[in-house]
């Protein structure tokens, strides 16, 4: 039968756990920008030597936010301090649930008075509209979701483009498109700049260990805004990056992206799941890996164990804020970056080639996840004591990576094991093909791993831990 919703979806499962291990979502797709525009080698050492352009139209849903009381329901809704929060900004925004796990995260633009835009994965846009249609806000909302993962032919749209131009060279690209210097702001503070004799907004950010730009501007100005930057960019080396590469970039600048959003539990969760569809992001989403729990919980992170302690204010009344006091003062689980052992990742490819053997769980380049939210156990004498969350490789490190959390008494240079491969030789989910798990050798390192974003990014989530 179909359900309503969420809620009636949990009653009728039993423990949610069991579904999304074995659910049927298939793959996650990084929808409608192709794949390569080179090969992904070349596109991953162009952030680093000289210059890309990432195309950051369609994989997150966009949700605008106009009225009086905007910021309110921005500021009673995440971790972060808004004190000193003025238009012509932007921060990476942490909304939390009552228990002070996280929901997700994004970017929040604050456009003009009243008017802010929040850039993210579905489950953070889903709790802000939630929050904003029920709390009694007086606001207006224009949502804009992601692109679908299969058009099938069909034409996409989106309200805006977004493109970023980074790398060490994204300097003298943005020069020559805007025809002089380009403004001297902040990090994460917008202004304007001209493409095509346009005038577009811009923000400054860093993906790649040197600053550059987002920019963004209404959708059916994006094919023009993108072959004047690639033209002006071709002296400087920029290389377009395809969606193949791009999800690639935080393994070495430090974001864990999709952690499972903790909205399973808990009694004052109930009207959100209640508000949920059954067939959304929530309910059809995946977990894989080799950490394997009946209870739900033990997949939530707080803020903390993310990196995002710095974002965590209680100079104002947020949703969690009681649960993240009483945690404050306690040790917290924290990020690190895992690098896999060279052998043993070579014993993974080893087994696709030997007739008759089980193999090992394929171990795909440059992205290794095979689903919406990745935990793989890391052991230490047979205990588990952290979790590899969103893995894959870097031809600029020559290396095999993956960004986790692991418990506080572990320190970098530690040497652990990493379990890869999921139970009873695999799950249910269509991206699982049978196998056998392995145990894998991995070493400790800094978050961010590459050593340009520790020293280059500004201080927040990307900032060197561990």
């Amino acid at each position: 039968m179909p359900y309503k919703n969420l809620e009636q979806l949990l009653q009728s499962v039993g423990n949610p756990v069991h579904r999304l291990r074995n659910s049927q979502i298939g793959a996650y797709v990084y929808p409608v920008v192709p794949s390569e525009f080179s090969n992904w080698r070349d596109e991953q050492r162009a952030w680093r030597e000289s210059a890309v352009l990432f195309d950051q139209t369609h994989h997150m849903a966009e949700l605008t936010v106009k009225g009086p009381d905007a910021l309110k329901l921005m500021s009673q809704t995440t971790i972060n301090s808004f004190a000193h929060f003025s238009p012509n900004e932007a921060k990476q925004m942490v909304p939390v649930s009552y228990d002070g796990y996280v929901i997700g995260d994004g970017i929040l633009f604050y456009l003009a008075a009243n008017e802010l835009s929040f850039v993210g994965r579905a489950p953070s846009v889903n709790w802000l509209q939630f929050h904003a249609e029920t709390g009694g806000y007086r606001v207006d909302l224009m949502r804009d979701d992601r692109s679908p993962s299969h058009p099938r032919g069909k034409a996409v749209t989106r309200r805006h483009y977004r493109f970023q131009v980074q790398g060490p060279n994204a300097v003298h690209v943005l020069e020559k498109v805007n025809g002089g210097p380009i403004p001297d702001v902040k990090f994460f503070t917008m202004d304007w700049i001209r493409v095509a004799g346009r005038r577009v907004r811009a923000l400054r950010h860093g993906m790649s260990g040197a600053p550059g730009l987002e920019i963004w501007g209404p959708y059916d100005e994006g094919d023009e805004i993108r072959e004047t930057i690639l033209e002006a960019g071709r002296e400087f080396g920029l290389v377009p990056v395809g969606s193949r590469a791009y999800a690639s970039n935080t393994l070495e600048s430090g974001w864990i992206p999709s952690p499972l959003p903790a909205v399973y539990t808990g009694e004052k969760m109930k009207p959100y799941r209640e508000w949920l569809p059954a067939n959304g992001y929530e309910g059809t989403g995946s977990i894989g890996g080799s950490f394997v729990s009946d209870d739900i919980e033990d997949y939530y992170l707080t803020p903390y164990e993310l990196g995002y302690g710095s974002f965590v204010k209680f100079d104002h009344d947020f949703i969690g804020r009681e649960a993240l006091e009483k945690r404050s003062t306690r040790a917290h689980r924290k990020k690190v970056t895992f690098a896999w052992n060279g052998a043993d990742l070579a014993r993974i490819y080893a087994s696709l080639f030997e007739p008759g053997v089980e193999h090992y769980k394929f171990f795909d380049l440059p992205i290794a996840n095979y689903a919406s939210s990745s935990y793989d156990a890391v052991t230490k004498g047979g205990k588990t004591v952290g979790l590899s969350m969103f893995g894959g490789y870097s031809y600029n490190e020559r290396s095999g990576l993956s960004l986790g959390v692991v418990d506080p008494d572990i320190v970098i240079g530690d040497e652990l094991t990493l379990v890869w491969g999921e139970e009873g030789g695999g799950t249910q989910k269509p991206p699982v093909e049978r196998h056998k798990p392995i145990e894998v050798r991995v070493k400790v390192a800094p978050v961010p791993y590459a050593s340009g974003a520790r020293e280059g990014y500004h201080e927040g989530w990307r900032t060197r831990q561990g």
